[in-house]
């Protein structure tokens, strides 16, 4: 997961949705997208600096619509400004991915109870839709590894904007866009085997189900540990990087 139109999109920016078509973008919104999805991606790195010359010259736009979209990214909390450094990617330590797991684990959670109470038909369908794309998307063989990511990370993220949509709570909806750090979500899913992935769509399916069946309890248990399973890709990732 620029402007947020809608808890629809607030999701959709925090589980780190792709790119708009650049038919629908001008200016701030252009250097926005394409340098939150370098951040998302990891093409840019935590702690690397943002040289607005240099992005705006790859995106063929002046500095000022590249400055105001820095500011957007530092809004979100990607991006901080360093004394003598300037804007910089920011970094996350191991007691800060923690902390935005429970959160997010306890907020989600709670998002699928209330989904279990709430769902109609419609919200259920969607759901079942994501799964399978998700589902799509690990068997797809022709693509590159970050192509492939970006397809499953599209899927995830319709999973649990459609199970969040479901929950009719629109401040929870809010929250979760902040909880929610897309570039963590991202990171995880290119890390999974493809047996962590297949899992991964295997608590989707258990979390629709209890969704679907009424379940509230069962639903917010099930969501809370999916989370921590990718928490625990980050945490063996920092690991491995120290």
């Amino acid at each position: 997961m620029g402007a947020r139109n809608g808890d629809g999109d607030r999701v959709a920016a925090a589980y780190g949705g792709g790119p708009m078509p650049a038919t629908d973008m001008a200016g701030p919104q252009l250097a926005y997208s394409s340098v939150r999805s370098w951040i998302v991606e990891g093409r840019l790195r935590p702690g690397e600096r943002l040289i607005e010359a240099r992005i705006a010259a790859e995106l063929n736009v002046s500095r000022t619509p590249v400055r105001e979209a820095v500011r957007m990214l530092a809004a979100d909390g990607l991006v901080v400004t360093e004394r003598n450094r300037g804007a910089v990617v920011r970094s996350l330590g191991r007691d800060d991915v923690l902390d935005l797991y429970e959160l997010r684990a306890r907020l989600e959670g709670y998002a699928s109870e209330l989904a279990a109470a709430r769902a109609t038909p419609d919200d259920v369908a969607a759901i079942d839709e994501g799964i399978r794309d998700f589902g799509r998307a690990i068997r797809r063989k022709d693509l590159d590894h970050l192509e492939r990511t970006r397809l499953i990370g599209e899927a995830n993220r319709r999973v649990h904007a459609a199970i969040i949509a479901a929950s009719r709570h629109t401040r929870l909806a809010h929250l979760l866009s902040s909880a929610v750090d897309a570039p963590l979500v991202f990171e995880a899913l290119r890390e999974f085997t493809n047996r962590e992935l297949e899992r991964s769509n295997l608590f989707h399916q258990l979390i629709r189900d209890t969704i679907a069946s009424g379940e509230p309890m069962r639903a917010g248990q099930l969501m809370h540990e999916h989370i921590m399973l990718g928490r625990d890709q980050i945490l063996a990732n920092l690991g491995a990087d120290e």
